[in-house]
């Protein structure tokens, strides 16, 4: 195992990039469509692989690429339940590409995201894929923010991130015109990229090489095969049976797991402890008017407050030139929920009686009030909205798409921060690695979590 995995749950937090990091994800191409999945691949009617990664979001599709780079004579395939590629967590978020200025200095958040960072914009380069170096204002808009201010510039410059400085009122105004503070630190690394574009670049890679992803290929379970009279060479050279809900199969040596979402229940397939929970935020964006986006030229956000979980409402420009604002984070009632009233009874049953959620309610009784409120009322937000930009109105805003983000929390109300690693019990279990929280914000650390999870598949099956 990689020194600094665990399997099960590591050390529980409170979570700090937000929405816009753990989200994963974009929209696709500039037509809103995504690209075609390249040929060259085994056919789709391949029932047998060496690997198969289950999950076709940006997590799995960086991991599907960097063990066949590394494998090439193994045969992989990825599943994926809808008809395309990195639609939900990967096609539902801002875009941002974070420096990682957040996280405890060492820890394995910041060396990912500084490394995958980096690595992203390297990538980008190479593949042609459109992104802006924008830069971020992390401002403070009140006296008692400044220390925490200075702290997290501190935190920043340990972690090692290039360019960072303080600056004051008068250059904050020259890096954001209509933007008010006190001080701030400026990003100047910071950048936007539409994930799903990304996402997609990493499956053309992944079948070019010789992958296959298999979609509209929703798993029902996991389990060893039952081997026939005649010792079928399938049932012991490929001993692993993935079914799926139209009763298909596919056989595999090992399989990997990256469902998002779904990542418990996918895990549970396999006779995993069904903890950590994952309990689904919304996060619902306004958008700027576009005679309004003038306003703002990069990332503006909130400095972090250590009482509540999530980030705050930021200022987001994005690839297509509009400007998102938010997200708030409100609990949503089915997993993928992307509009206030979408409900599912499993789904909220699940979330009361299985999960910590409670706990952390309790704990954060009136910032939950507050982000409710927030969602409802528009001039509740804009309110927040004017301490940073006051030109900002109700008339210049308009309600903007959402993103629900797989949260996974224990059962005493944390917020799981470290990536979770498990698998099955018996045989099943030394032929399974399930990621049960791949922790924000993946998309910007996804071609370095990607190959974390490749030197964990190498060790754990011995490739």
């Amino acid at each position: 195992m990689v020194p600094a995995l665990r399997y099960l749950v590591g050390a529980c937090g409170r979570a700090r990039e937000g929405f816009a990091g753990g989200f994963l994800g974009a929209c696709g191409s500039a037509s809103g469509r995504p690209r075609p999945l390249c040929g060259g691949g085994r056919s789709a009617s391949t029932s047998s692989f060496d690997i198969v990664i289950v999950g076709g979001g940006i997590v799995g599709l960086a991991s599907a690429r960097a063990l066949i780079l590394r494998h090439p004579s193994l045969s992989i395939g990825v599943l994926e339940k809808e008809k395309d590629l990195a639609v939900h967590q990967t096609g539902h978020n801002s875009g941002v590409i974070h420096s990682g200025i957040y996280y405890k200095p060492e820890s394995l958040k910041a060396k990912l995201c500084v490394q995958g960072a980096a690595l992203l914009y390297e990538y980008c380069q190479q593949k042609g894929i459109s992104y802006k170096q924008c830069g971020k204002l992390i401002v403070a808009v009140e006296q008692e923010e400044i220390p925490r201010l200075q702290a997290l510039y501190e935190r920043g410059l340990q972690n090692g991130i290039q360019g960072l400085r303080l600056i004051q009122q008068e250059d904050i105004k020259k890096k954001e015109p209509y933007c008010r503070g006190l001080m701030a630190i400026d990003c100047p690394h910071t950048g936007i990229v539409d994930y799903r574009q990304v996402a997609l670049s990493f499956a053309q890679d992944f079948q070019e090489a010789g992958g296959s992803v298999l979609t509209n290929f929703e798993v029902k379970d996991i389990e060893m095969a039952k081997e026939s009279p005649s010792r079928s060479i399938d049932g012991m050279q490929y001993p692993i049976v993935i079914k799926n809900t139209k009763g298909e199969e596919i056989r595999c040596q090992y399989v990997v797991t990256c469902a998002g979402l779904y990542s418990d229940r996918i895990s549970e397939l396999s006779g995993c402890t069904p903890d950590p929970r994952i309990v689904p935020f919304r996060g619902d964006y306004l958008l700027l008017k576009p005679e309004k986006c003038y306003l703002v030229k990069g990332n503006i956000y909130p400095v972090p407050d250590s009482r509540f979980p999530f980030l705050g409402v930021h200022f987001t420009p994005r690839m297509d030139g509009s400007i998102w604002l938010g997200p708030n984070a409100v609990l949503a009632f089915k997993r993928e929920g992307y509009r206030p009233f979408d409900f599912s009874a499993t789904d909220v049953m699940d979330i009361i009686i299985n999960s910590g959620l409670i706990k952390l309610a309790s704990q954060n009784f009136s910032y939950g009030v507050t982000e409710m409120y927030k969602a409802c009322f528009l001039g509740a937000t804009v309110k927040y909205l004017q301490k940073f930009i006051p030109e900002i109105t109700v008339s210049d805003i308009l309600r903007g798409p959402a993103g629900v983000r797989a949260q996974a929390l224990d059962r005493d109300g944390n917020l799981v921060e470290d990536f979770v690693f498990d698998a099955g019990v018996g045989n099943i279990g030394n032929r399974v690695l399930h990621v049960r929280n791949a922790p924000s914000p993946a998309a910007t650390s996804s071609l370095a979590i990607s190959g974390m999870i490749a030197d964990e598949v190498q060790q754990r099956f011995e490739l």
